[in-house]
């Protein structure tokens, strides 16, 4: 397994580094010991904001390539070490919800359809979550002055709906784009309000 780490707009010590390593292994090992997917690298990435005004200027983000599916955990604090304590957090919580899905289990014990592994090469998968990171709420001052400032392209895998949803909890967010492999046409799968999950495609032409 590689692992990346990369620092922004601070310099990562040796001691922040060894620890962020010591995380990443501690999931690597519950991967392995759950017998999920081989995990191919790992990058991580430690960001400090400048802006005062935020609360918890201190980022950690990590994206876990498996050979099957991507995860990805991202946690902010006011320290750097807890800020990767919460992202690893996150992290076993998504490889524990992954692994009693593909294993048929629920929390309540129930049965559940085991979900098929994903596609390998999994880049545009981390492309594609990487987008809504910028997403928000109501705008605070755009108005109808609102305009696009940052285009992004990226290649669609070819997955099934029900690899879309779980793709999309995996990575942490409330919607995602993908190829339908059924249709080969661009699908969206959302997470609705009441817990449950909406799916979105083209009408038939």
């Amino acid at each position: 397994m590689k692992t990346q780490i990369k620092g922004r707009n601070f310099t990562v010590t040796s001691a922040l580094r060894e620890y962020a390593e010591d995380k990443i292994e501690h999931v690597h090992r519950l991967l392995q010991q759950r017998k999920i997917d081989e995990v191919t690298r790992v990058e991580l990435e430690l960001k400090v904001e400048k802006n005062p005004s935020i609360p918890e200027p201190c980022i950690a983000e990590a994206t876990v390539f498996t050979r099957g599916p991507v995860i990805r955990a991202r946690e902010a604090s006011v320290d750097m070490y807890a800020a990767i304590d919460l992202m690893t957090d996150k992290l076993v919580r998504r490889v524990k919800k992954y692994h009693d899905r593909i294993h048929g289990r629920t929390r309540h014990g129930r049965e559940r359809v085991a979900v098929p592994a994903l596609a390998p090469d999994l880049e545009p998968v981390a492309a594609a979550a990487a987008v809504s990171d910028e997403l928000i709420g109501e705008p605070e001052h755009a108005g109808d002055n609102g305009r696009i400032v940052k285009s992004k392209q990226f290649a669609l895998k070819p997955m099934s709906v029900h690899e879309a949803t779980l793709q999309m909890e995996l990575v942490g967010h409330d919607f995602f784009v993908f190829m339908n492999a059924e249709s080969n046409r661009t699908n969206v799968v959302y997470r609705r309000k009441d817990g449950h999950y909406g799916h979105i495609e083209p009408a038939e032409d």
